[in-house]
């Protein structure tokens, strides 16, 4: 057997491998330990299991101090250029696209304005900026109670913390105009001293309390669609404009309508058909429990916010959106799939369920316009009584559908089945004032008036929206920029107190 330096002097070229192999060797496990060393280095200053923050903080920036990458991913938000072939994070006008809502909505501030909702860091400026808030001239002034803010802020935890929670809700939207300027952010969903989640608004846990569930015991899989739970849930407002989730019959929409009928409920009353109907807000968490992915145990942020890497470091994705606008690491961990085929399937069941939403609000829109024709030709209660319920119900579900953020494609059988129940109810209800008309001695079709535009519809029910945004406008001038100075004052006592205190120098 040759030695390696008898094999070099016969084949030279074998020395040139083994020298330049040897080279790439020393390189390559140069750079794995430069890696290891950086990722531990980055690993020690980017985590942070502590931080000295003070409970009732609400700055998402106080926060981003200590967690820079979810703050810098948090930040993102601010663009809203995302828009999908349903959705988005733009601002969009659903009156305009959808006419028919402002019938349906008829009497509710929503027939006035409804707006596509943008990301949580605009949460307080869509509040102030849209015409359902109103235009007040001063604390205690305005139609909306302090409850409306209850989801849009973590200033709101400090307010109850000073008020009580009741004491909170009882007052006037315009009286925390000043307090609440800080949008959804870290302090909604996270203890300051550990960054574990929680769940910082109560009506959540009052209604699990209710229930006969005790919250605390919720794993982290489960707090991960729990913290979403806390806002993106149908609620009412009860005694003195109480916060309070209508789960006591259970989570469906027949199991909440037939709670609100036990009580009584009614949002408000529609001034053309005279029906007592039920806004529904946004029953997303309802409707996702009721769906595939809730059932194999994904949560809301395994898919709105995604793990990333980044510097060696796995954290949590706080730029909260469609994962139509991360098919990468939203989707694509679990399918394996093409972005073109999974974007289309969810566009598939979005399509469907649509299809049959549209057919079911063309029938309240008749339902509602009818019921207004018999009324205005001397119908009585007991002739209407019947054909009301029917279509309190069947709106009830259309919103129950309507109202919901990707319900279509979160549970798209559960959707179709509420929307196609609410489909039959309209056109029973329809029947039902057809033979009050021809008891009324009309025969035939209704003559009905032209709601096919938002301008029309707003025109019909008597809504002004140059006088409305006008006086909205005059708001935003003239007390918004006082609110927000009072509330820059309020912040840089706190920096100064922070500097002596720097776990408690809010409520000092």
């Amino acid at each position: 057997m040759s030695s390696l330096s008898n094999s070099i002097q016969k084949r030279p070229w074998l020395g040139w491998l083994l020298f330049f192999g040897t080279m790439a060797a020393v390189f390559l496990l140069g750079v794995l330990t430069y890696t290891i060393i950086e990722n531990r280095t980055a690993g020690q200053f980017a985590f942070v299991s502590s931080a000295e923050i003070d409970p009732l903080e609400p700055r998402a920036e106080a926060w981003g101090r200590f967690f820079p990458r979810q703050f810098n991913t948090y930040s993102q938000m601010a663009d809203t250029t995302f828009r999908s072939k349903h959705l988005g994070s733009q601002r969009r006008d659903l009156l305009e696209d959808n006419p028919a809502f402002v019938i349906l909505f008829a009497g509710f501030g929503f027939s006035r304005d409804y707006n596509l909702s943008r990301g949580h860091i605009y949460s307080v400026s869509d509040t102030r900026e849209t015409l359902r808030t109103g235009a007040p001239t001063a604390a205690g002034d305005g139609p909306m109670p302090a409850t409306c803010w209850t989801c849009k802020s973590p200033d709101v935890v400090r307010l109850m913390d000073e008020h009580g929670v009741a004491g909170f809700y009882a007052q006037k939207w315009s009286d925390f105009g000043d307090e609440v300027v800080n949008p959804i952010n870290c302090a909604t969903c996270h203890e300051s001293d550990d960054m574990s989640l929680s769940l910082a608004l109560p009506a959540l846990t009052e209604t699990f309390a209710r229930l006969g569930r005790d919250i605390s015991t919720a794993s982290h899989q489960e707090m991960r669609s729990l913290t979403c739970a806390q806002c993106h849930v149908e609620y009412y407002f009860g005694e003195d404009n109480y916060l309070i989730f209508p789960w006591d019959e259970g989570m469906t929409a027949e199991d909440m309508g037939r709670y609100f009928d036990n009580i009584g409920f009614a949002d408000w009353i529609h001034p053309l058909s005279r029906t007592p109907l039920i806004k529904a807000q946004h029953p997303d968490y309802e409707v996702f429990t009721t769906g595939i992915h809730y059932q194999r145990g994904v949560s809301c942020s395994d898919c709105h916010m995604p793990y990333k890497a980044e510097g060696g470091m796995k954290f949590t994705d706080h730029q909260i959106q469609s994962p139509l606008n991360n098919i990468a690491a939203a989707c694509q961990t679990c399918h394996r799939q093409s972005e073109a085929e999974l974007i289309r399937n969810v566009y598939d069941r979005q399509d469907m369920v649509k299809e049959v939403r549209v057919k079911l609000e063309a029938a309240l829109v008749a339902a509602h316009l009818e019921a207004e024709f018999a009324w205005n030709l001397g119908a009585t209660e007991d002739q209407m009584r019947e054909a009301l319920h029917l279509i309190r119900h069947a709106q009830w579900r259309w919103d129950y559908a309507a109202a919901t953020h990707g319900g279509s494609f979160h549970a798209p059988l559960e959707l179709t089945r509420t929307i196609g129940d609410g489909l039959d109810m309209a056109h029973r209800a329809r029947r039902k004032i057809a033979t009050t008309l021809a008891e009324l001695g009309h025969i035939g079709e209704p003559p009905l008036p032209d709601v096919s535009t938002k301008e029309l519809a707003q025109r019909y029910i008597g809504i002004d929206v140059e006088e409305l945004q006008a006086s909205k406008d005059r708001f935003l001038e003239e007390l918004v920029p006082q609110w927000l100075q009072e509330a820059a004052a309020r912040h840089e006592r706190w920096d100064i107190r922070r500097r002596e205190n720097p776990t408690n120098y809010i409520n000092p």
